[in-house]
């Protein structure tokens, strides 16, 4: 950083004890002190958390990277079977898709058989409470 030899430093000092003088030389040193140390501690603060969000940017731009390639290899894999099987093919037409499946598990499409055992239950359930 600054190129400070103990000449300098030794000049320094004594202007120092010229300019405030024996009383006043150990308060401003250690107030110069107390103000370098917390520049310090302020520095190193701002140099861990650029060095955290460079690592945290480099993080999700891998993780990026790696979730195109394995996007890519699952449309490789998929390609083979959805040649295989066209929309004529009878057992494209018989496979339920994610859509149905999605539907089948949606509980506002309850059977007729499953709701009046979820009103027994709730029933069941006062019974206990009173």
């Amino acid at each position: 950083m600054f190129d400070i030899g103990f000449a300098e430093l030794l000049i320094i000092a004594v202007v120092a004890l010229v300019v405030l003088g024996p009383e006043k030389l150990p308060v401003a040193a250690r107030t110069l002190g107390l103000w370098l140390g917390r520049i310090r501690r302020t520095v190193s603060s701002i140099q861990s958390e650029i060095s955290e969000e460079l690592r945290i940017e480099e993080m999700k731009r891998t993780a990026a990277v790696s979730k195109d390639k394995l996007d890519r290899e699952l449309n490789d894999m998929r390609t083979p079977f959805t040649d295989a099987f066209g929309d004529e093919s009878p057992l494209s037409q018989s496979a339920v898709s994610s859509e149905q499946l999605g539907k089948q598990a949606d509980p506002s499409e309850r059977s007729a058989t499953e709701q009046p055992v979820a009103s027994v239950n709730a029933d069941k359930k006062q019974d206990n409470q009173s």
